[in-house]
């Protein structure tokens, strides 16, 4: 470790002198030589690093949805190309360009990170060994040295011996139960923020190897920094459970207001935007209508979450248009009830016995109905009436078939009357 912080020895004097502004300002509040002072400074130089580094936890947001839409191309490639590495390798630089991702861009926020955690170690070992680093005097150096966070010393470690430990004025027992509480408090902070990506902003449309590797590194790294962290001092820990938990917040932060498409998270801010639309009765803020506009873009290629929002704007009688807003609209409610309650209604499936019972009753019922219809001309036919005379046979025949009725043909006069 003292191997790897002497690389990062060119910023120790930077982070020694952020430290120091830091602690003049806490001690003048609860004393220079205090643990709240100076265990405050390294909080404060955690915070001013991530907020200069949130550009890159933009990108690195980004960067990990990308790999994640980009695995079943990936795998196309790597199973088309199987027997040419070369090839392959191509292929897939050429689809990280046309994407624009960088598969190195998820790693950029702890890359750029390291420096200062190193340098910070670089600053607490002196410390330890009580010599003086970048802009700490002797006077910063026994106020450091004297400086306690809940009893344990803020250069002392969990493996430091009972003499090292008295050396600091303190005891190995407090400084061993000091360290392990931060130790697993680090650990599960690390694990709960990738636990988290995990579960809630991950699209679980898409199973691929990558989701596998995520979830192995959801239980390697606390695993990782909880062996590491035994050799880290008080005031390290201090710097990594604070970076941890303001990485968990960001992260929650993240999650909840731009979430993943297809994931449980999208889902439920999706849920939370309908009720706020049906409550008021528009997209209210320029992001929400941004995040409409790109689903309703978006077509037939809308995923589970997108289309039930959409169902749910429809029964509340909104149609979302294409600028992000949406509109009342009664035809709208009225449809979407109506399909609502229109259930498709199945028959109930009749035995063999009940269909044949069903088609001699129709038998039945036909000859029936022809024996009525046949009643009637019976009976015309047996009361007969005499025969009319020719001329209101004539214009009867023409008025019940619908012939044109007008002045009949005059008879000849040698016919009878």
């Amino acid at each position: 470790m003292d191997t790897i912080a002497n690389l990062f020895s060119f910023i120790t004097t930077p982070v020694s002198w952020v430290i120091v502004q830091f602690h003049t300002m806490y001690g003048a509040i609860f004393g220079p030589d205090t643990g709240w002072a100076w265990g405050l400074s390294i909080v404060s130089l955690v915070v001013l690093i991530r907020i200069c580094l949130i550009p890159l936890f933009v990108k690195q947001i980004k960067s990990t949805r990308n790999m994640a839409a980009l695995q079943p191309k990936m795998k196309a490639i790597q199973e088309r190309y199987k027997s040419d590495k070369q090839r392959q390798s191509e292929e897939m630089m050429k689809l990280y360009k046309e994407t624009g991702t960088n598969p190195l861009s998820s790693c950029l926020p702890i890359l750029a990170q390291s420096p200062f955690f190193f340098a910070l170690y670089s600053v607490l070992s002196h410390i330890a060994e009580g010599k003086t680093i970048g802009v700490i005097n002797e006077s910063l150096l026994a106020s450091a040295r004297q400086a306690h966070i809940f009893g344990a010393p803020l250069a002392s470690k969990f493996t430091d011996s009972a003499a090292e430990v008295a050396a600091l004025d303190a005891s190995l027992t407090s400084v061993r139960i000091v360290t392990a509480i931060m130790i697993v408090l680090m650990s599960a902070s690390q694990f709960f923020t990738q636990r988290q990506l995990m579960t809630k902003n991950v699209d679980l449309s898409v199973k691929t190897p990558y989701m596998q590797q995520q979830k192995m590194l959801m239980y390697i790294f606390p695993l990782i920094f909880a062996v590491m962290g035994i050799n880290f001092p008080v005031g390290v820990l201090v710097y990594w459970l604070t970076t941890n938990v303001w990485t968990m917040g960001q992260q929650m932060y993240v999650i909840n207001q731009n979430p993943t498409p297809g994931s449980k998270a999208q889902d439920a801010y999706l849920q939370r935007l309908l009720k706020s639309v049906t409550h008021h009765g528009e997209v209210r803020g320029r992001r929400r209508k941004n995040i409409v506009k790109l689903i309703v873009a978006k077509g037939s290629d809308r995923n589970d979450n997108e289309r039930r929002f959409f169902t749910g704007l429809s029964k509340a009688g909104f149609a979302a248009q294409a600028d992000g807003t949406v509109v009342k609209s009664d035809t709208v409610a009225a449809e979407a009830e109506g399909a609502a309650t229109v259930k498709r209604q199945q028959p109930k499936r009749q035995s063999k016995a009940q269909r044949q019972s069903g088609g001699h009753k129709a038998e039945d019922s036909t000859e029936a109905t022809t024996s009525l219809e046949k009643k009637p001309q019976d009976s015309t036919t047996e009361s007969k009436p005499q025969a009319p005379s020719r001329a209101n046979s004539g214009t009867t025949r023409q008025a019940k078939s619908g012939q044109r009725k007008g002045q009949q043909r005059p008879k000849h006069p040698s016919s009878k009357k």
